[in-house]
C-alpha cells in the first residue's frame, strides 16, 4: 500500500494511463497505438519511461511490439491479455474444458435472471448466426455465435463471468474454430444455442446447464 503523499512510480502511472486508453476504447483491438513522440508528448514523459510502461503491458498480453513497424492492441485488459498467453499454451480441448465450467454456470445464472431484453438480442444473434451459415460466410457465422456465448455470460448478471469468458478471444473462438470446420459439422446445432435460449426464458437452470453440456461435447467430438 503506498504511503499518503508518497507518489507511485512514473512508469505504474503510464501503465495505468495507456491500460485506460485501452479499457476505454481509444484504441481498439488489433489497432497501431500512436507512435512513440506523440504518446511523450501527450504524456509528458521521456522516451524511456514510455518505453518501460509499453514494455509491461506486452508482458501481461495487452500489447503486441512488432519491432520496425509499432505497438499494437492484443487485449482490452490486462486479466484478458494474460488469459490469451496462457490459453496459448495449452491445447483446445484443454480450453474447451474451462469452458464446460463457465458455459454451465453462466447459463445457470442467465436463466435466473435474464430480462426480456436480453432475450431479445440473444435471439437476434442466434439469426444472424443462422443466416451467416446458410450463405457459407463462417466468418461472419462465428463472429455471431461468439457474440451470443460472450452475451450469455454478460447475462450471467456476473461482471467477472463476463471479462473470463471474453478473454477467450480467438484463442479458442474464431479463426481456429473456422479451420477446424469439416464436412457433417453442424454449425447450427439448437443444443447450447436455440434450446439454451428457451430454457433461460422459461428460467430452468437444470435444462439451461444440460442444453450447453449438449453443445460442448458435441464440440469435443469434433476435435482432434
Amino acid at each position: 500500500m503506498n504511503q499518503p503523499g508518497i507518489r507511485p512510480p512514473l512508469v505504474n502511472e503510464i501503465v495505468a494511463r495507456l491500460s485506460d486508453s485501452v479499457a476505454r476504447g481509444q484504441w481498439q483491438l488489433g489497432e497501431k497505438i500512436p507512435a512513440e513522440p506523440e504518446l511523450m508528448a501527450q504524456m509528458g514523459v521521456s522516451r524511456g519511461t514510455l518505453r518501460e510502461a509499453i514494455k509491461a503491458l506486452a508482458r501481461t498480453g495487452v500489447f503486441e511490439v512488432r519491432r520496425g513497424d509499432g505497438t499494437y492492441v492484443r487485449a482490452t485488459s490486462e486479466i484478458s491479455g494474460t488469459a490469451q498467453r496462457v490459453y496459448r499454451e495449452h491445447s483446445d480441448q484443454d480450453v474447451l474444458q474451462v469452458r464446460f465450467a463457465l458455459d454451465t454456470q453462466a447459463a445457470r445464472l442467465a436463466a435466473q435472471v435474464a430480462d426480456a431484453s436480453v432475450i431479445a438480442r440473444l435471439r437476434e444473434l442466434l439469426t444472424q448466426r443462422v443466416a451467416a451459415w446458410e450463405r457459407q460466410d463462417y466468418q461472419a457465422w462465428s463472429q455471431a455465435d461468439w457474440q451470443f456465448h460472450l452475451e450469455m455470460a454478460r447475462a450471467s448478471g456476473v461482471p467477472l463471468m463476463h471479462e473470463l469468458y471474453g478473454s477467450f478471444g480467438d484463442v479458442f473462438h474464431g479463426t481456429k474454430m473456422v479451420q477446424r470446420l469439416e464436412d457433417g459439422f453442424n454449425g447450427c446445432l439448437p443444443e447450447g444455442h436455440d434450446f439454451l435460449v428457451d430454457a433461460v426464458e422459461a428460467g430452468d437452470s437444470d435444462a439451461a446447464a444440460s442444453s450447453v453440456i449438449a453443445n460442448l461435447d458435441y464440440c469435443m467430438s469434433w476435435m482432434k
